[in-house]
């Protein structure tokens, strides 16, 4: 392929959702959990519903019906083919603006941003505020393709993604990110910071450091809801750090075990009251479950936890400290987001900090939630960086 970006549709063939529906018509399930929350897990009762539909009821040609409405591409970066909707703004000054997802995100998280963020003017915005929008599949997710050896953590992903605004001609750009995608967006300031204008970071690992005096009631908020994640969420991010390859064999070989393993954390991380299809629908939820499953992509995704050692003791210090980010950046901070950074906090490792606001809803899936929330504050934040 070189250097050539090669235009793509998503065509799953009919076989594999026969298969998907034989493989959940047949599945084996375990006894009912023994508390009556989410504290062991998803319960046996929401997630057999939900098969259900996703097995009678669910239709995936809508969803890629949804993909293809857009431009989408291929082409090979390093080795490697990356996937990437590409969608021009009807404003020829507009800013090329890069969204990266994360885990167990996809390109389908910013969907319903496209419209808002490239046509401001059409959804009651100011035309000023256009972005060229360009949204990726990691390496190893979607219609990406799946690296065959080891390297491929957030660096190497961000001097990639250097390589594909090059290639597309943009030579002065922004980009946003969450999740891994907030990662990959942070190296991109180190790699490519002389074509960058700036960076928006809806998710940031990163705290107080040693000094715990004079917290604010926020702070203190932030600290519980990180010990909490620390004592009862993080086990997904351990196996997926130490053991991804174990891992893939059940949930690549079980639509149950994969549809499982990605929505406990729409439940864990999402704005809600107790009912997470409050905050994304059924449709939503398999949108992102089908694309991991009929890509076969759960080991392949999870090995980005791998190569960063997320969640590896003798990585956490790294990773959440020596950030030194020196290109403009806005920060947007949502209130059930697993990490909540207040401002100061962010100004210990971020030198031009000219955008940081604190949203009254919202979870770790922003654009995916509320998609009119965050381009408005993608918009605003950009505002002050073009």
């Amino acid at each position: 392929m070189g250097n050539d970006v090669v235009p793509f549709k998503v065509a799953i063939p009919e076989a594999d959702l026969a298969d998907l529906r034989r493989r959940l018509a047949a599945a084996r399930w375990p006894e009912k959990e023994t508390v009556g929350d989410w504290s062991q897990g998803v319960p046996l009762e929401w997630l057999r519903d939900l098969c259900s539909y996703w097995g009678d009821g669910y239709d995936w040609r809508r969803c890629e019906d949804r993909l293809n409405a857009h431009d989408q591409f291929v082409t090979t970066i390093d080795g490697l083919d990356v996937h990437f909707l590409h969608v021009r703004s009807p404003n020829p000054d507009a800013l090329p603006l890069l969204l990266t997802h994360g885990w167990p995100g996809s390109v389908l998280e910013f969907l319903d941003v496209i419209g808002p963020l490239t046509d401001p003017a059409a959804h009651g915005g100011d035309p000023a505020d256009a972005f060229h929008l360009v949204v990726p599949s990691l390496p190893g997710y979607g219609f990406s393709g799946r690296p065959s050896g080891a390297g491929w953590g957030a660096p190497r992903i961000a001097a990639a993604w250097a390589e594909l605004m090059a290639r597309l001609g943009y030579d002065r750009y922004g980009a946003q990110g969450g999740d891994w995608g907030s990662a990959v967006t942070i190296g991109l300031a180190a790699v490519d910071p002389g074509h960058l204008a700036g960076v928006h970071l809806n998710f940031l690992m990163t705290g107080p450091g040693g000094d715990l005096s004079d917290l604010t009631d926020e702070e203190r908020d932030a600290l519980t809801a990180m010990a909490e994640f620390q004592e009862w969420g993080g086990g997904y991010a351990a196996q997926q750090s130490t053991r991804p390859q174990t891992l893939g064999y059940g949930l690549v070989d079980s639509p149950v075990g994969q549809c499982a393993w990605i929505t406990e954390k729409f439940h864990a991380w999402t704005d809600h009251d107790g009912d997470p299809y409050t905050a994304l629908t059924r449709d939503q939820m398999l949108d992102d479950v089908s694309l991991y499953w009929l890509t076969a992509t759960a080991a392949s995704s999870a090995r980005l936890y791998w190569e960063t050692g997320l969640a590896r003791p003798s990585r956490v210090h790294a990773l959440s400290s020596g950030l030194g980010v020196t290109v403009p950046a806005g920060v947007s901070v949502f209130p059930r987001e697993i990490i909540r950074p207040s401002r100061r906090w962010i100004e210990h490792h971020f030198s031009d900090l000219r955008f940081y606001e604190r949203t009254d809803r919202g979870g770790h899936f922003a654009a995916f939630e509320q998609p009119a929330l965050f381009s408005d504050q993608v918009r605003r934040a950009f505002r002050t960086m073009r």
